[in-house]
This record gives C-alpha cells, structure tokens and sequence, in this order.
C-alpha cells in the first residue's frame, strides 16, 4: 500500500518537517554525487562515499567511540528508493504531527524516535551478528511519527493506493488500519529477518523501534483530552 494523502487538514504549515526533507534531501544528492569518486588511502582504493557512510552512519559495533552517529545516520540514506520512500511517508504524516506539538518539540520527538529506532537496531546487530553493518536512513524517526499519528488520529482517513488483484486502485482507509498493517509487515519481516541480520538489507527491527518509541512517547509530550480524535 502506498499513501497518497491524509484526509486530515492540519492549521499550521509544516515548516519543520519542510526542513528536514530539504535537509535530508540535499545530504541525499551529496552522497550521490560521492559515488562516483574513489579515493587513495593507505589502506588501498577506496569509495568516498562509502568513507562517508562509514563516518556519519551509524554502526553498532563503533557506537561508543563515534556516539555522534546515533543522530547523522537519521540524514543519510542509501538509495533512490530509500530517500523517495522516507521523505513521502514524512510528508503525508508529518505535518500533523508537528501541528499538534509545536515546532520545537517536534523536532526534540523526531530526534528521539530516531534515537530510539537506532538504540534497537544497534541491539539486535550487535546479538544477531551485524555489529559492524552500517545503518543510515530517516525510518526509524519516520516510523515514530507514524506511531504517533496512529495514536492521536486512528479514525484520520488515508487515501492509498493498494493493489486489488491485478490492478492498483485507489482507496481510503482509517489510518489506524493502514498503519497497523504497515507494522505489522515491519514485525514479520523483523522476526524472519533475525538470522540474516550480518548480511545488511533493510534494519526492520529501527522501523519496529521507532514506531513503538513514537506511539509510547506522544502521552509524555501532550495531555490526552488535546489530542485524540
């Protein structure tokens, strides 16, 4: 299923979530461009992007002597795909979020899911043997607000379009359906994932973390009578 819009206006332009896609948009088209460059080190021929993602991504077997990560690694990402799909799951659920909280704790709530999302991750790596596999990408600070806005709005229609057999149709659907699916793919997989951790791919188990730091969190940062629709 892929979102296309939320059937719920918010009052306030986005101006924070508006920054962090630009933010990490540009750093994308940054990495982009490092592809292409290869650099000569002591140690032989090496990417500069990869020395990039080995500086600022977050990789769990390093934490403690490059803690700094545990946030660069919510602005990097790994491809096209990866960038395209955080940022629009950002911008169809973002901006009411950032409504209901305001723009300073917004930003301290994204920073913290995202905080959350890698503290997951890095455990499952490090037990499941992918202690020295980097992780970038905003999905874990995505998948806090998706938790959040499955908590303050369930009953908020989605417009998706979902796949009906053959063909690709458009349908609305309460969100706390559809991002209740949405979890529930990310905990499959995460549990199936476990034995392939050490190969890289897709961190579902940040995913899973975000959502539940996200959804747990939203009661600490509002009082429940402002918020629930």
């Amino acid at each position: 299923m892929i979102p296309i819009r939320d059937i719920n206006p918010s009052r306030t332009f986005p101006i924070v979530n508006v920054a962090i896609i630009v933010v990490c948009s540009l750093i994308w088209l940054y990495e982009w461009r490092l592809s292409d460059k290869i650099l000569v080190t002591l140690q032989g021929q090496v990417s500069a992007l990869e020395l990039f993602i080995r500086q600022f991504g977050l990789v769990p077997a390093e934490v403690f002597a490059r803690p700094y990560t545990l946030v660069t690694h919510m602005f990097l990402h790994g491809s096209w795909f990866h960038i395209i799909g955080n940022m629009w799951f950002l911008w169809v659920f973002g901006d009411n979020v950032e409504d209901r909280l305001g723009r300073f704790k917004y930003v301290v709530f994204y920073l913290l899911c995202g905080l959350g999302a890698a503290l997951a991750q890095t455990f499952i790596s490090l037990v499941f043997g992918g202690g020295h596999v980097p992780m970038v990408g905003a999905s874990g600070a995505v998948s806090g607000i998706l938790g959040a806005y499955m908590r303050m709005f369930p009953h908020a229609r989605v417009l998706a379009l979902v796949p009906v057999f053959f063909f690709m149709t458009f349908v609305e659907i309460p969100a706390l359906v559809f991002i209740g699916l949405w979890f529930f793919i990310q905990l499959v997989n995460g549990v199936i994932s476990l034995p392939l951790v050490g190969l890289g791919g897709v961190a579902w188990w940040a995913h899973i973390g975000g959502f539940v730091v996200g959804y747990l969190l939203i009661d600490k940062f509002l009082q429940r009578d402002r918020y629930y629709y």
